[in-house]
């Protein structure tokens, strides 16, 4: 089996279609050694975008959570969430919920705000019996795999996520933006580039262009980094979407995604993107008690369909604002 090329104290295993795996001896104190061994395991990171670390034996939100702060530093309280998550510890959530039969499609986190999580933790404190996988995928590969006819166009005008807020769907506005209060978030869209609109009814609809490729921050490599196909209309089950159009109309959709110019972005389109990521992932079953450490901005990941009870801890780190220059974010702050 090979490992990896850096020079560390870590025997990282390389396998074909699977992420990075490292085995460990289960520690007496897991957040003792991930202090201990951070350097080395972030070195990992960027090495290979993700890594599995087996044997840590993580089994609680109090010390996985400890895990996570001496890994990341600092823990992101999660703002523009688009689904309500259970906080478990400060900045320590549960994975968003999502039907069990349903996949998550790939996606980068939060990708659509202007400061990201560079760095995703993941710890698995129970396992499903089937299926479940966090599983990952290199956004260098995605973005040299796709034609260069749909990448360039979204490089040159980036892509927009529309949101309209009710009470019955989503993130409330509080859980999006941290309050329910119009001028705080009147203040908060101005401040992060959001047009927004109160409708009659008195709900929120927001826009916000953004970058689909930027550079990663320490590689300088160029990235497919967006959730273009994941938050489309065309991604959902088609019982879903029905149901969606018909209750809230083809614009008052929760939120849907569309070309940086604001025409709709077509189901061939969202299912090309999608069937791209499936050809690059990778994928690797959780055990009870793994740590996945995931690049944000070099790896999207997903979440496959499972049965039997899962439990998944998710934490966010290392906040990055990963294009300054794009012409498609500038124009959006114009």
């Amino acid at each position: 089996m090979p490992s990896s090329s850096l020079a560390s104290p870590l025997d990282v295993e390389l396998r074909p279609d699977k992420p990075a795996l490292l085995r460990v001896d289960p520690p007496d104190d897991p957040p003792k050694w991930a202090a201990e061994h951070r350097e080395a395991l972030r070195a990992q990171v960027t090495e290979h975008g993700a890594l599995v670390v087996r044997g840590l034996g993580l089994r609680d939100p109090d010390q996985t959570g400890a895990v996570f702060r001496h890994l990341a530093g600092e823990l992101i309280t999660e703002q523009e969430a688009f689904a309500p998550r259970e906080t478990h510890r400060p900045g320590v959530y549960a994975s968003t919920p999502w039907p069990a039969n349903q996949p998550m499609c790939m996606h980068h986190e939060l990708s659509y705000r202007l400061q990201v999580p560079g760095l995703m933790l993941f710890a698995c404190l129970t396992a499903s019996e089937q299926g479940g996988a966090t599983a990952v995928a290199d956004a260098e590969e995605v973005l040299r795999a796709l034609p260069g006819g749909l990448t360039e166009r979204f490089e040159r005008e980036g892509w927009i996520l529309t949101r309209t807020y009710n009470d019955e769907i989503g993130a409330s506005l509080t859980e999006s933006f941290g309050t329910a209060d119009r001028a705080g978030i009147e203040r908060y869209c101005r401040a992060n580039a959001i047009d927004f609109t109160w409708q009659p009814d008195g709900s929120l609809r927001t826009e916000q262009r953004r970058n689909a490729v930027v550079r990663h921050p320490l590689t300088g490599r160029r990235c497919w980094f967006n959730q273009i196909a994941f938050l489309n209309e065309w991604t959902l089950a088609p019982e879903v979407r029905e149901y969606l159009v018909d209750v809230y109309g083809a614009d008052g959709l929760p939120f849907n995604t569309r070309h940086g110019d604001g025409s709709p972005i077509g189901e061939d389109v969202v299912q090309l993107i999608n069937s791209t990521y499936e050809a690059h992932t990778r994928r690797e079953p959780w055990h009870r008690g793994d740590l996945l450490l995931v690049d944000n901005i070099r790896t999207a990941h997903s979440r496959e369909v499972f049965t039997g009870e899962r439990q998944v801890l998710v934490g966010m780190g290392e906040p990055v604002r990963p294009a300054e220059d794009c012409p498609a974010l500038e124009a959006s702050e114009r």
